[in-house]
């Protein structure tokens, strides 16, 4: 079945409106992952000699170069070159969960007007990394996937705005104050709980670790700049959890007021040079070749109505994500464990 997806495309214009081709931005991460511009140009499908051309006409356009070029050295970014490269995957990061949301509800329309109609399953859950595998899993039946905050997500399953909502407790901070938030939402005659993914949460620094950052007492210092997650987010409440229970007050992080939306938005920001230290999902450090210093793990659970589970989509969901070929997937992601993935259980078993 063929998908849809979104992504943001970016648009140069100088005064006279002159626009330049946006494959600038395929090339330059080719060179930064490759180090070298023939590889580069390979891996893009272009010739040297066009990858050369667009170097050139964006140095003019910009009035700097982009790309160091050395006889028997390769290629690398210039500083320049790398601010654009990270302004790219910020962008991407912030903007993922609302374009892959509008992305889900256009396949939806599209399945629905090809296909004829599926047993269809509404499913608002975050953002994460092994979330985002579920439109590979949808055999026979139709999946629409919505990201939103956890609290925002079992709120619209209690009003029957969703068939599914996503969660995540941490596995050894079970009395953690904020997770009453959560559980209030809950009820244990009326819901049943599904286990998903298991997954590692911790600190992301540049792969050198320059500050030597280790923990969170290593983060106390006016030198180091924390990147957060905002208010609403699950993750920003655990990483809060962590400091109360260190006795380090929020005031003492520097930065801490300054946030990004995703794992990935906040891993792009460190390994942009604009933060020195964020805290999130082990794939997102190893997404941008960060180091990752294990804090805590987490269970990321979905929840239903005790009559969903009788409907086919869920039927097919959970034999989808307790397949072999569902396990091997999230295999592939750092911090990440298939472990009885797609387990239905009681609410009173958390």
């Amino acid at each position: 079945m063929k998908r849809i997806s979104v992504e943001p495309a970016w648009i140069f214009k100088d005064e006279s409106g002159s626009r330049l081709d946006p494959q600038l931005f395929l090339l330059i991460s080719a060179i930064h992952e490759q180090g070298k511009l023939t590889l580069a140009a390979k891996q893009v499908g272009i010739s040297y000699r066009h990858s050369w051309n667009i170097l050139r006409h964006w140095a003019g356009f910009f009035g700097c170069e982009l790309v160091h070029l050395q006889k028997g050295r390769g290629a690398s970014l210039t500083p320049l070159g790398e601010k654009l490269l990270w302004a790219q995957q910020r962008l991407i990061a912030r903007l993922e969960p609302q374009l892959k949301s509008f992305a889900s509800e256009i396949n939806l329309e599209i399945q629905r007007s090809l296909d004829g109609v599926k047993p269809l399953l509404n499913i608002y859950a975050s953002f994460g990394y092994a979330v985002e595998l579920l439109p590979n899993f949808t055999q026979n039946y139709q999946l629409n996937l919505q990201y939103k905050e956890v609290e925002e997500a079992l709120v619209a399953l209690n009003r029957g705005q969703c068939d599914v909502a996503g969660f995540h407790l941490p596995v050894e901070l079970r009395d953690a104050k904020y997770l009453t938030r959560y559980l209030r939402h809950l009820r244990p005659r009326a819901h049943k709980v599904i286990r998903f993914i298991p997954r590692r949460m911790g600190l992301m620094v540049k792969a050198t670790n320059p500050k030597q950052i280790f923990s969170l007492q290593d983060m106390v210092d006016c030198e180091v700049q924390f990147i957060n997650r905002e208010p609403a987010s699950g993750t920003r409440l655990l990483f809060e959890e962590l400091l109360q229970r260190q006795d380090l007050p929020v005031e003492s992080i520097n930065g801490f007021d300054d946030v990004e939306y995703t794992h990935s938005a906040i891993a792009a920001y460190v390994a942009a040079g604009m933060a020195d230290v964020g805290f999130g999902v082990e794939a997102a450090a190893k997404k941008f070749s960060l180091h990752f210093i294990p804090m805590t793990t987490e269970h990321y659970l979905f929840v239903c109505n005790n009559k969903t589970l009788q409907q086919e989509s869920m039927q097919r969901f959970l034999a989808e994500i307790s397949s072999v070929d569902f396990y091997s997937s999230v295999e592939t992601l750092a911090g990440y464990t298939p472990d009885q993935c797609g387990e239905v259980i009681n609410v009173e078993d958390l």
